[in-house]
């Protein structure tokens, strides 16, 4: 089969009809047919994905020379031994849907998870037999592993009767005072809790294409213990003190383990990193690593030396810096196992900085998390989901280099298959678009369009410059809202003027064409295929 050829910027469209045939002709032609032979062993570099949590596109330094104040010495390491991109997207303004799209390449509106994330106790969201990143890796001879924040759902081994015994329970940071909940922790929830945590855990990362899996899957939500494979590591049996319920620490009470600390999270999920990499370097078999972290979310449960270190009175932006630090931990296992200049690293976030823990403090004493953008975590401004993107591709991408081109995380899975010289399904990665011509310094778009959405599901559209929101941008604005902004990002990069009015006929052609994006079941070249829902155009 013949590569993917990357998507090219066009002119203003003229009708629905031209732009979508003109980003569907534009990737056709050899991609389809055929197979492409495996890349020989010695050109499959070990892949390492370090993806943070609610890390704003200001809070890293480089990106946000000017009014950034938190250092950021590792990741800023990073983009000065790689391509640091500058128009990079995730799915969404909120968590678990941007990362059903970077695992599978494909959009999560797709999915039953049209807006907000992945409940408690959720089921899964990554269908058995859709093809992940790690399960594409694997076929090619890699062995790969998941470690950190899943958030993807699981069949929780919870029978009907016993459902009662994992929820309701007070001391959560949503619940009203009055309508708390209980406290206590009964034999009853003990011996259910015994019964429920002794049963494997299916549904999760390892169904899903990895070997391994090492994780808290939600640390601000209950079972409050580590995650390998499919067993708890211990079996929960009392509840988190009350003080962990405050100051942006857990969010939802529920089983855990006895003498559980919040703080003990992100370093136990670093060591077991450092630990797979410095095994799975010890011999010539290629490995993945997807390392999503769990902050600078919630829990804020920073450790030492990192109290207090951002000089900013906050407890994120010390989290920002302890996170930082873990991945100068990750970068320097890479150098010791000797596996550095054969390694494809990449750095993201899942969405924006979380206003609630003290956007606007930290904007007044000089930091601004979502640097020059509007909007931040959760929103269709591009405060939501324009996300710092790092890759460093020792021998392919060229040092200390910037690339302004649209891109998404969506295009994980197309750039991994291009790396290996593989093709994929026609079922598989059918909203992911190859980034490595942009790696080895192709200045051309290789996409046009781009889907993103507000955590409430409003979707956003870009054609090139243009931007338009099917909805309002912030998350105060009901679903389903009829009004529209249009933004010409190239002079408006804060979405401070909206041009609808202005534009018509863009606004149709953009409205029309990401409806057939929605119709056609994706938008790259290749056969039609199915949503697993009906989706809303608006």
């Amino acid at each position: 089969m013949g590569e993917r050829r990357p998507l090219r910027r066009h002119c203003p469209l003229r009708s629905a009809a031209l732009a979508v045939l003109a980003v569907l002709a534009l990737a056709a032609g050899a991609w389809l047919m055929g197979r492409q032979a495996m890349a020989a062993p010695e050109d499959r570099p070990n892949i390492v994905i370090l993806y943070a949590d609610d890390l704003g596109y200001g809070d890293v330094r480089c990106y946000n020379p000017d009014r950034g104040r938190i250092p950021t010495p590792h990741v800023d390491r990073l983009a000065a031994e790689g391509v640091r991109f500058t128009d990079a997207h995730s799915s969404s303004g909120c968590c678990s849907p941007s990362r059903y799209t970077l695992l599978t390449g494909r959009y999560h509106w797709r999915t039953r998870l049209q807006s907000g994330i992945v409940g408690v106790w959720g089921a899964p969201l990554i269908a058995p037999d859709r093809l992940t990143i790690a399960g594409l890796v694997g076929r090619h001879g890699y062995r790969t592993a998941c470690v950190g924040k899943w958030h993807l759902g699981w069949d929780w081994p919870i029978e009907p009767a016993e459902k009662r015994t994992v929820t309701g329970f007070g001391g959560n940071r949503r619940t009203s005072p009055g309508d708390r909940g209980s406290d206590t922790v009964t034999d009853a929830h003990v011996a259910a809790w015994q019964a429920i945590f002794a049963r494997p855990l299916g549904g999760g990362p390892t169904t899903r294409g990895f070997d391994r899996y090492f994780g808290t899957d939600v640390p601000n939500w209950p079972p409050f213990c580590f995650i390998e494979n499919d067993r708890t590591i211990g079996i929960p049996s009392t509840l988190l003190p009350a003080g962990d319920f405050r100051n942006n620490r857990a969010s939802l009470q529920g089983p855990a383990l006895e003498g559980w600390r919040l703080e003990d999270v992100l370093p136990a999920l670093r060591d077991r990193a450092v630990a797979f990499i410095a095994e799975a370097a010890s011999d010539a078999t290629p490995f993945l690593l997807y390392m999503p972290l769990t902050s600078p979310h919630t829990p804020l449960a920073v450790n030492e030396p990192w109290r207090g270190a951002s000089g900013l009175d906050n407890a994120c932006a010390d989290l920002v810096m302890e996170t930082d630090a873990v991945v100068g931990d990750v970068l320097d296992a890479l150098e010791r196992a000797g596996v550095a200049d054969r390694t494809l690293v990449l750095f993201t976030s899942d969405n924006g900085f979380a206003p609630y823990v003290g956007a606007r403090e930290l904007e007044a004493r000089g930091h601004h998390p979502s640097g020059p953008l509007r909007g931040y975590k959760a929103d269709a401004w591009e405060g939501g989901h324009r996300v710092p993107f790092i890759v460093r591709y020792p021998g392919v991408a060229r040092p200390g280099t910037t690339c302004d081109a649209l891109v998404h995380q969506a295009d994980l899975m197309a750039t991994i298959a291009d790396v290996l010289g593989a093709s994929l399904p026609e079922d598989a990665g059918e909203d992911s678009v190859s980034l490595l011509p942009l790696l080895r310094g192709s200045t051309a778009a290789v996409r046009r369009h781009a889907v993103s959405c507000a955590c409430r599901g409003v979707p956003t559209i870009r054609d090139g410059q243009w931007k338009l929101i099917l909805g309002a941008g912030g998350p105060g604005v009901k679903e389903g809202a009829s009004d529209v902004w249009l933004s010409d990002l190239s002079a408006d990069l804060g979405e401070r003027e909206n041009l609808a009015a202005r534009e018509p006929d863009r606004v149709a052609a953009m409205r029309a064409a990401y409806a057939e994006l929605v119709a056609a079941g994706r938008s790259t070249p290749g056969p039609r295929q199915r949503n697993d829902v009906p989706v809303k155009t608006r």
